[in-house]
């Protein structure tokens, strides 16, 4: 291969790499159609070459065909997925700044998309319980981490998520990472028999996304190379 051509595959990937960026969202309404089971063992496969410290690739993945999920999704909503809720590993402590602002932004992206107003709490909490049933998503990818591993293990983990939802995307299938479903480890450890030296790190809910929802309209805006990195001489 010479140089010219080695330049224009180099282009090519790039390009490629950029459209799949540019197309993947926090996908919020689903069709019931599942993923045919190929498909989601290539996007698994591509995800699997994710780096990790030491390679040490901590992260455990669970999947559930569309039957396991309408059964999770049923039992997400029973009394006991949230009666001893809390999450494996603790989430922000707090939102400040420009972080703040940013969540807040999003979140009045969303309500404006569906139609809840500025104020409405009992509607957001509403919007907010559709994590639960994952967004109506005909699959939902649960992802553990070895807890000795500490935070090193996490970020990869979160390596891996970013991995497989652009895996999904270069496939045509949408997805949401949801810490929400990690709210309620101790319920997903029982009903996953997730062993207790692993932590929940979160959700993944996938399928084919429905255009006519109106929560798939919005796009979350994204800081500026200024505001994100700096140079250094």
């Amino acid at each position: 291969m010479n140089a010219n051509t080695q330049d224009n595959a180099d282009a090519s990937q790039a390009t490629a790499f950029d459209a799949v960026l540019d197309a993947r969202y926090s996908c919020r309404g689903y069709l019931a159609e599942p993923v045919p089971r190929e498909v989601i063992d290539a996007i698994l496969r591509a995800a699997q070459r994710t780096a990790s410290w030491c390679n040490s690739q901590p992260w455990q993945i669970a999947v559930t065909s569309a039957a396991a999920t309408e059964r999770l999704r049923q039992a997400m909503a029973a009394p006991e997925a949230s009666a001893d809720a809390s999450f494996d590993i603790a989430p922000p402590a707090e939102y400040r700044g420009v972080y703040r602002e940013r969540r807040r932004e999003c979140g009045f992206q969303l309500y404006d998309s569906v139609g809840i107003a500025h104020g409405d709490r009992e509607a957001s909490a509403r919007q907010a319980e559709l994590n639960f049933s994952f967004f109506g998503a005909p699959h939902m990818a649960l992802v553990t981490t070895e807890a000795v591993l500490g935070t090193y293990g996490v970020l990869d983990c979160g390596a891996y998520v970013s991995n497989f939802m652009l895996a999904a995307r270069a496939r045509g299938v949408a997805s949401i990472a949801q810490a929400a479903v990690a709210s309620r480890a101790k319920f997903l450890h029982r009903w996953f028999d997730v062993p207790e030296d692993r932590q929940v790190v979160c959700g993944i809910s996938f399928g084919y996304e429905d255009p006519a929802h109106p929560a798939n309209r919005f796009r979350t805006m994204r800081a500026t190379l200024g505001e994100a990195s700096r140079w250094v001489d």
